[in-house]
């Protein structure tokens, strides 16, 4: 989940749900609050870390926060130097995801294929929004912890591309680099609260409208698609804490027009077997999630 986070256009919550966890990690969020009191004041501290499934908690977002500070700067090299490679496997994991998803929806009616197509052409034209740059200052830190949680842990949507979008994904990756406390405090606050309160209205969801929810899912990584297409073109440029140029808005073009503008090679077989072992690794997942969870 960490190493899908840091990526621009590939969510966490789309490795959770593959993975048998999604189910789990709402109902722990969600056991999360003021009714942990009274059940600390009566039985102690053992019986509140039962209740939220703190073992649980403790190891996925280890993991998370680990994979994170290790991967941030391994991701930002591999995006740099082969990024239509490193696009193709994210676009074979998300494909493969959406297929997934949509399998275990349940009965698909002609309502829930018009919530897919309106969710699919909605990330569609979300991905397709030019970042904006806004000053990295304590509220925006927050609320901006708060939205990228949300993404992050909604199958389908990204938070870091919401970061991008932002204008806050440079500094919140160059905070992780530099281990810069003040930025990732903030940051990490909103986190929490997002999560606190986004998990509530996904295990609501979930409940209530689990069939129209998968759909809606599934069409949020379909049209995330647009976003992790291999083959670009960079239209503009910003300048990293480094002096760097690195690419801020980029546009889809097909393995020539690619070959001819950048004058580098396609590699389209490469690419596509790259696809492919995405959709494998989905299936792998799949098979040794965790007992009891969707099929």
């Amino acid at each position: 989940m960490g190493a899908a986070d840091v990526i621009p256009g590939v969510s966490g919550g789309t490795i959770a749900f593959i993975t048998g966890i999604y189910q789990r990690l709402l109902i722990a969020l969600s056991s999360i609050g003021p009714a942990l009191w009274p059940l600390f004041r009566k039985e102690g501290f053992t019986a509140v870390w039962q209740r939220m499934d703190g073992t649980f908690l403790l190891s996925l977002f280890g993991g998370v926060l680990t994979s994170i500070v290790l991967l941030a700067s391994l991701i930002s090299h591999l995006l740099a130097t082969y990024p239509h490679l490193l696009w193709g496997f994210f676009f074979g994991l998300i494909l493969g995801s959406a297929i997934f998803i949509l399998r275990v929806a349940g009965t698909i009616q002609v309502r829930h294929w018009i919530v897919l197509i309106v969710s699919a052409v909605m990330a569609w034209l979300i991905t397709d929004l030019t970042p904006v740059s806004i000053e990295p200052n304590f509220l925006n830190l927050f609320v901006g912890g708060v939205v990228a949680i949300s993404a992050m842990i909604l199958p389908g949507l990204s938070g870091s591309f919401l970061l991008l979008m932002f204008g806050l994904y440079p500094p919140i990756m160059d905070a992780i680099k530099t281990f810069d406390f003040e930025i990732l405090s903030i940051f990490a606050a909103g986190c929490v609260v997002g999560l606190l309160l986004f998990s509530r209205v996904l295990s609501f969801l979930m409940a209530r409208y689990y069939t129209t929810l998968m759909v809606a899912l599934t069409g949020l990584m379909l049209g995330a698609l647009n976003k992790v297409w291999p083959w670009k073109e960079t239209v503009s440029y910003r300048t990293n804490s480094h002096g760097e140029q690195t690419p801020l808005v980029q546009v889809n073009v097909g393995p020539a027009d690619f070959a001819s503008g950048s004058g580098l090679d396609p590699q389209i077989l490469a690419v596509v077997l790259l696809a492919l072992a995405g959709v494998v690794l989905i299936v792998v997942l799949n098979r040794f999630k965790a007992p009891g969870q969707l099929n």
